[in-house]
């Protein structure tokens, strides 16, 4: 199995990345460290990463490429073995994660992707506890799956709890460079048009590293950046796969647009009113024309007949909140221990 580890300026991350890789029981790895030309110590590093372990190669790029085209070449150019990981410098394998998905790969010829639970994470010297059941797999076909994401509209992936196997992987291609923010979903999707989908649940498969400088909170951290890529993407895949439902387009975008409805009216809520409204109901309304028939539209004018001072002072409306968020708990449940939202 090949891990393709991106690198850039993540020295102070790259030996307890690697080293959960290589301490990985029951399957050969080979760990592939791509430098992306950065700026601390991470060419000594990865030399003594690769003088200490003969499974672990790397190079350095003689021009920062960005992630995008790092991770293109350590998938398409660079893996080789049947199955190929993605996993950032930053970012954690958990203990046999490798041996569990190899195992429904191999039960299930026809799957081309299996992913488990992630746990999020900001210390490598303290790792969240976490509970662990007896391990099971679930496997969808390639369509439903789809169909899942399309009703959620939600991503129910980070990447590193991802193994894909590398004949697929390279028959789809790589990331695109125009979905810097939502191209793992698509990339996800564009997987599951091709074949069926595998979840091992009761064991962690990852543990994703959430800090101030990774791109989950700053290069990405824009409302709009998720909604619109969220939204370009289920209709990307649409255009690309014309064999997929017709109901699955008005599904998605309503669910996108009762997104950004939800969120003007929590604007009104903490008394943010700052012009962003507009924008979102702009959104919204060119996302799903029909916006009188969402709940979240009927939400967001009951808003607008009290002050937003007031609404922030009484949280006149805190059951309906209440109630979203028990529903957003209640799916992120389901992602956990089901692999689906």
């Amino acid at each position: 199995m090949d891990v393709v580890i991106p690198c850039y300026n993540y020295a102070h991350f790259l030996p307890v990345c690697v080293r959960s890789v290589l301490d990985q029981p029951g399957v050969d790895v080979r760990v592939l460290v791509i430098d992306d030309t950065s700026s601390d110590n991470t060419p000594e590093v990865m030399a003594d990463l690769m003088a200490a372990d003969k499974r672990v190669e790397g190079y350095r790029h003689e021009v920062n490429k960005g992630h995008i085209a790092t991770y293109n070449e350590g998938l398409l150019d660079w893996a080789s073995a049947d199955y190929t990981v993605l996993l950032s410098a930053d970012d954690l394998l958990a203990p046999g994660a490798l041996q569990r998905a190899a195992a429904v790969f191999e039960q299930n010829p026809d799957v081309g992707m299996v992913y488990g639970r992630v746990v999020y994470y900001s210390d490598h010297d303290a790792l969240p506890k976490v509970t662990q059941l007896p391990t099971t797999s679930k496997v969808w076909r390639g369509e439903e799956w789809i169909e899942n994401r399309f009703r959620s509209s939600r991503n129910v992936i980070s990447s590193p709890e991802v193994v894909v196997r590398t004949k697929i992987q390279q028959k789809v291609g790589g990331y695109r460079a125009d979905l810097p923010h939502a191209g793992d979903l698509e990339m996800w999707l564009r997987i599951a048009a091709v074949s069926d989908i595998g979840y091992v649940s009761g064991k962690p498969a990852a543990y994703y590293r959430v800090h101030e400088n990774s791109m989950m909170r700053t290069t990405f951290k824009s409302v709009f950046a998720d909604l619109e890529q969220r939204r370009d993407v289920f209709d990307l895949v649409l255009e690309q796969n014309p064999g997929l439902p017709a109901r699955l387009k008005p599904l998605v975008r309503k669910a996108i647009a009762g997104d950004a409805l939800w969120r003007a009216v929590r604007l009104h809520d903490r008394d943010q009113l700052d012009g962003t409204e507009k924008e979102l109901l702009g959104f919204a309304r060119e996302t799903y024309p029909a916006l009188e028939e969402l709940p979240e539209y009927r939400a967001l004018l009951r808003r607008r007949k009290f002050s937003p001072s007031f609404l922030s002072r009484t949280q006149l409306f805190l059951a309906p909140h209440a109630y979203k968020r028990a529903k957003l708990w209640v799916g992120t449940q389901r992602w956990k221990w089901r692999g689906e939202w």
